[in-house]
């Protein structure tokens, strides 16, 4: 994706307001050994390009007084209560060095499984995303994640995703495996079968009585 933004000269607080009231949102490209440079983007523009996934793991061009470089996007600050961008921050990337981004999960055949179209599962999506290292060039927009074998009661781990050639999972000595996705039959579900399942248990015990009524 591209993102066009100019740079600017006069920073402070007094003049980042006055850049916002203007339709500007003021920003910083940080990273390798150039120095930190501070910019200013077209609001508009870069709010809606924020709603977009590819936004957030893809790598961006980013052109800055006619000139190309190469960056991600690091953090940003939205307004508390108003659809504003108060701030964003872009990191340099090197084509030769690795990066660690977290990458949205894309879900799919969830509909084709036994667990949902035989057994009436409920697939859970505990993660969102996973975060991974790779060479700015293995980037990948998104990890997809296949449903179709999944079985009720059991899970999907990080380490059971298929990542693309050259991407490594990072995982954190607090998550050795995370779960990522999980099949359960739905509580209220589950009861009404309990429930279909005690007259049927019960029904037994009633011929005796009814055999002794006979012979009386």
């Amino acid at each position: 994706m591209k993102v066009v933004a100019f740079e600017r000269s006069v920073q402070g607080t007094g003049a980042s307001r006055r850049l916002r009231n203007s339709g500007k949102t003021p920003g910083i490209v940080y990273g390798s050994k150039d120095p930190a440079l501070v910019i200013e983007l077209d609001h508009n523009a870069l709010f809606h390009a924020l709603r977009k996934e590819a936004f957030h793991s893809s790598i961006l061009d980013l052109e800055v007084g006619g000139k190309t470089q190469q960056v991600l996007l690091r953090d940003y600050q939205m307004h508390p209560f108003k659809p504003l961008v108060l701030h964003i921050d872009f990191q340099r990337v090197s084509a030769t060095e690795k990066v660690h981004m977290r990458i949205p999960l894309h879900f799919t055949n969830a509909e084709t499984s036994t667990a949902v179209k035989q057994q009436g599962a409920v697939i859970s999506h505990i993660l969102n995303d996973l975060e991974v290292s790779c060479l700015p060039a293995d980037l990948p927009e998104f990890i997809e994640v296949d449903l179709s074998k999944i079985e009720v009661g059991h899970s999907i781990h990080a380490k059971d995703v298929t990542l693309p050639q050259g991407v490594v999972l990072v995982l954190h000595v607090s998550q050795e495996n995370p779960v990522i996705a999980n099949a359960r039959i739905p509580t209220v579900k589950a009861a009404e079968t309990e429930e279909a399942a005690a007259p049927a248990a019960a029904a037994p015990a009633a011929a005796p009585a009814a055999d002794a009524k006979e012979k009386a």
